[in-house]
């Protein structure tokens, strides 16, 4: 079997090479380069440290290793898809996107489809069953499980991942980077958006959409509380960087057509919680798998350890999901992932309408 493997330089998915030499694989490493392709060096993302780990692990183990530049495809697909999501005053999750337009999209177009499978780092579980179908499923390890960034995946994409260290938990993924004395065994994971480089995330936007002031008006009242630099720059959900006094605030809710922002005081405002979710573009993981009217499940909305469970109700845009507790945080934009009510298997996801 031919093997793509995707190497950041990370702890986790430099564990996957000697995890696949140990089973008796020879693994093509494969480092993909992102990041926005713009002339000012404040926009590269910093890949020189990865590329000489990924490097350097290629050689301890013998194998292949190309890098492939997919700086335009990444600004095409998933930058765009950002501003775009943005600008519509959603909440747009780029980590979802990375997995299913380059990782497993962009990549398999450019040199994937000479490969068998395509392994990578990420916490979760594949698998084939008795008839052939290819099913998704949670880590082991529960405060590592990224299946809820890999909801989007579609079927063929399934079918070619492979997740060596899914029924591992990170604790012992460090332990085997320690025995084998990776350079990546003590590294940080890494956090937020790498396209951003050393920018941060508001600057992006402020760079592609620009500032319109408007108004932060507190939602039970009707009080103009002050003055914010554009609805793009705020997700439902947000407390810090408001500044506003006599706080703490949150965000409810936008008006994007006359670019306000309502905002609830208190520290668990009654006014961020909802039942009723909205899905639309509702896709399953396999074509064994259907929704169906009623069904209980699990649910995330969120990048967390923990389940939220609820009932599905299908409707013409899409389903609803109603929870069992009302929920805060719920952020047009975003991706529900709904998962079997008991066991570990990702059934599919919707986008948050």
């Amino acid at each position: 079997m031919n093997i793509a493997a995707l190497v950041s330089g990370g702890v986790d998915s430099s564990v996957v090479v000697p995890l696949l030499k140990d089973q008796g694989y020879d693994p093509h490493i494969f480092y993909i380069k992102i990041g926005m392709n713009d002339n000012d060096e404040e926009w590269d993302c910093p890949s020189e440290e990865d590329v000489e780990i990924t490097t350097w692990i290629a050689k301890k183990y013998g194998c292949k290793f190309d890098i492939v530049d997919l700086q335009q495809e990444y600004f095409d697909r998933v930058g765009r898809y950002t501003m775009d999501t943005v600008a519509k005053g959603l909440t747009p999750n780029p980590d979802v996107m990375c997995n299913s337009l380059i990782k497993f999209g962009a990549f398999e177009e450019n040199a994937g489809y000479q490969f068998d499978r395509i392994a990578t780092g990420h916490y979760a579980r594949q698998w084939q069953d008795e008839q052939g179908i290819c099913w998704l499923g949670t880590a082991n390890d529960p405060v590592k499980d990224q299946t809820d960034f890999l909801g989007r995946l579609n079927y063929h994409q399934l079918s070619k991942a492979m997740f060596p260290i899914g029924h591992l938990p990170k604790s012992e993924v460090r332990l085997l980077a320690e025995k084998m004395s990776l350079p990546s065994a003590t590294r940080h994971d890494s956090q937020g958006i790498c396209f951003l480089g050393k920018i941060n995330y508001n600057d992006y936007i402020r760079k592609y959409l620009g500032e319109r002031e408007g108004d932060i008006i507190e939602l039970e009242t009707g009080r103009k509380l002050g003055k914010h630099k554009g609805f793009w720059f705020h997700t439902i959900g947000q407390r810090k960087g408001l500044g506003l006094g006599e706080g703490p605030w949150f965000v409810i809710r936008k008006d994007v057509e006359n670019n306000i922002i309502y905002v609830s005081k208190g520290y668990d405002p009654e006014a961020q919680y909802v039942e009723v979710i909205h899905l639309a573009d509702m896709m399953t993981m396999n074509p064994a798998i259907t929704f169906t009217d009623g069904e209980r499940i699990r649910f995330k909305i969120r990048h967390t350890p923990d389940f939220n469970t609820g009932t599905l109700k299908l409707t013409p845009q899409g389903a609803d999901i109603v929870s069992d507790k009302a929920i805060s945080g719920v952020a047009a934009g975003q991706f529900g992932i709904i998962y079997h009510p008991t066991d570990p298997v990702v059934l599919g996801s919707g986008v948050i309408c």
